[in-house]
């Protein structure tokens, strides 16, 4: 049997590889065929990949120009391929651009085929006009929510929803401790490590690296026992990275495979606004959400699509509560930055309070378990024994 997989960027690459190792757990005896959009991650994990996605993907319109065409190519190669190799079932994951046009062509060529989406796109967050969840909720057979806001929005538009949990309560749960992990990294007891996560997407570089190493410049001259550590999300952002530590005069380690070993060994993350925010707040690391887009998408936004979100951080979403402090756009400044960062470092019941809100946050994450329950729906799906 053949299941299809599209998915693109960082993100939907590690969540996928999850997905995909749980499917095939759960498949035993099952003669399966995984064929996907994706990245590395997933073909480690066992699938055929027919474009890799990891690197497509924008924040913004501006930002988003440079990749229309790249977008158009895959979503284009995938409906080839359906075409020729009509799958048993079809599995989309975020990616909302391609995913859109993937799902329509599904529902108008292929209705017969079963579709999932799982963790759909932020539509309950930001949605200026109801005509993307209408889409969504048109060609989806059963949508896996990972947030319960989620859950009850699709619900509420008319979606098959079942809601799993959020995978990365499974991921993190495998976790070094901090004293496993800054044995591993080699970091001193007295030392204070820093993450340091600008960028998972090419306009980061542009946007936030700059502002953040201004800020890691300050903190340092501030205190000297400091350490930046930076995990790369995809290898190509080395040089640029190393580059950047140089200019700044950063006391920095790049590290590539170890992102989880440098969170669990942190004492605070300045960071950008992404997934990765909840697996600091899973293991308990206070941090600053720093996030920049375009000053003309930003007037757009404002200005013509009076587009508000009530915050960026999946962190604060899951509750709409501020638990860790969010710099956006002109509020992102070296000096806001450095001191939401020391207040973190220094002031222990401000840390106390963050860990505090971790907690109850957590709750609304799920239990254990999360991608089993996920490749559950699936395989019932893809044998016909789904609602």
């Amino acid at each position: 049997m053949r299941i299809f997989i599209s998915t693109g960027e960082v993100s939907g690459d590690l969540q996928g590889s999850l997905l995909i190792e749980a499917i095939k757990r759960q498949a035993a005896g099952l003669q399966l065929e995984i064929v996907a959009l994706g990245g590395e991650k997933m073909a480690e994990a066992g699938a055929t990949i027919l474009g890799n996605t990891s690197g497509i993907g924008s924040m913004g319109l501006i930002e988003s120009l440079p990749y229309i065409l790249p977008t158009l190519w895959v979503q284009r190669q995938a409906i080839a391929y359906l075409k020729q190799n009509p799958p048993d079932l079809v599995v989309l994951i975020d990616y909302m651009g391609p995913n859109l046009g993937i799902g329509t062509y599904m529902q108008q060529h292929m209705p017969q085929v079963p579709v999932v989406y799982y963790i759909a796109p932020q539509e309950w967050v930001w949605s200026m006009s109801l005509r993307n969840t209408s889409r969504i909720v048109g060609f989806t057979d059963k949508l896996l929510a990972i947030f319960p806001e989620e859950a009850r929005y699709f619900k509420e538009h008319g979606a098959n929803v079942s809601w799993v949990g959020h995978p990365l309560v499974d991921r993190m749960q495998n976790a070094p401790s901090r004293l496993e992990a800054r044995g591993k990294l080699g970091i001193e007891s007295e030392q204070i490590a820093i993450a340091l996560l600008p960028a998972s997407r090419r306009q980061e570089l542009k946007y936030l690296l700059p502002v953040i190493f201004q800020a890691a410049q300050t903190i340092q001259a501030k205190l000297p026992q400091v350490h930046f550590w930076i995990p790369l999300s995809l290898e190509i952002y080395r040089q640029p990275i190393e580059e950047a530590i140089k200019r700044y005069g950063l006391r920095a380690t790049v590290v590539s495979g170890l992102q989880k070993e440098v969170f669990a060994a942190a004492d605070l993350a300045i960071t950008k606004s992404g997934t990765v925010n909840l697996e600091l707040a899973l293991l308990n690391v206070p941090q600053v959400v720093v996030y920049r887009l375009n000053s003309v998408t930003v007037w757009i936004a404002r200005k013509i699509l009076k587009g508000s979100i009530p915050f960026a951080s999946p962190t604060n979403l899951v509750v709409m509560k501020p638990i860790v402090p969010e710099l956006l756009q002109e509020q992102a400044t070296a000096e806001n930055i450095t001191q939401a960062a020391m207040e973190l470092l220094l002031n222990p019941d401000r840390r106390q309070q963050t860990l505090a809100d971790y907690a109850q946050m957590r709750r609304c994450l799920g239990e254990l378990g999360v991608c089993d329950r996920a490749a559950g729906e699936i395989l019932q799906m893809l044998l016909g024994t789904g609602d």
